[in-house]
């Protein structure tokens, strides 16, 4: 079995020994520094648990709670977009709390990366839906208002690649867009990495911990 097919069997089986509380859903949160996997991991749990039962699952990420571009701006926050303080973080850890009763259709914001900007109510989470799958960076950090979260979540996954497995990926990642292998290095040890040693080193225990060794971009 490859490393990604293990990784997913083991949150499979977090989920599945994970008991929900009464009257609500199950919330499994999927946290990691950017670059780790975390996203592809989530949609890829969300997809399995789907073809298993129709609807069962539902994907939220993080990315959905920037705030926009014109907030930042007059907070002079906007050239280090993606740190914690660029996010609703409030607003965020309320639509977990929401999202946790069962039976229930609710919206929630996703992010726009080619528009670079967030679009309201344009995710919902089904009624049949009995398995959220929360996914993003912060989920785990022990700061105020983020360190709620860990009581909403009923199982938490941490992928946590070295530091150096971060970097190759990250500057992957912005050569895959265009930039050249220079522009790359500087993008990726900019805000990228800054962050990834933020949730690295700030990040409380996770239910399950799994250190990706492949060197692929994410």
């Amino acid at each position: 079995m490859c490393e990604i097919d293990s990784d997913i069997a083991a949150v499979l089986e977090l989920v599945e020994r994970t008991d929900s509380r009464k009257d609500q859903r199950k919330m499994i949160g999927i946290a990691g520094p950017p670059g780790s996997g975390k996203s592809t991991l989530a949609e890829q749990i969300v997809a399995r648990l789907n073809a298993r039962k129709p609807g069962q699952a539902a994907l939220v990420p993080m990315d959905g709670f920037h705030l926009d571009n014109e907030a930042l701006d007059r907070a002079g926050l906007r050239p280090i977009k993606g740190a914690p303080q660029t996010f609703d973080a409030h607003g965020f850890v309320a639509k977990v709390a929401e999202l946790r009763a069962r039976g229930i259709t609710k919206n929630f914001p996703l992010f726009d990366r080619n528009a670079d900007r967030t679009l309201r109510d344009a995710g919902t989470v089904g009624s049949e839906a009995t398995i959220i799958v929360v996914e993003g960076n912060y989920l785990l950090l022990q700061q105020p208002p983020w360190a709620e979260l860990r009581s909403l979540l009923d199982a938490t996954v941490l992928l946590k690649p070295s530091f150096e497995i971060l970097e190759e990926r990250l500057i992957d990642r912005w050569i895959s867009h265009g930039l050249s292998a220079e522009e790359a290095f500087q993008k990726a040890h900019g805000n990228d990495l800054r962050n990834a040693r933020h949730v690295l080193e700030n990040s409380m225990p996770a239910d399950l911990t799994l250190t990706p060794v492949h060197r692929q971009p994410v």
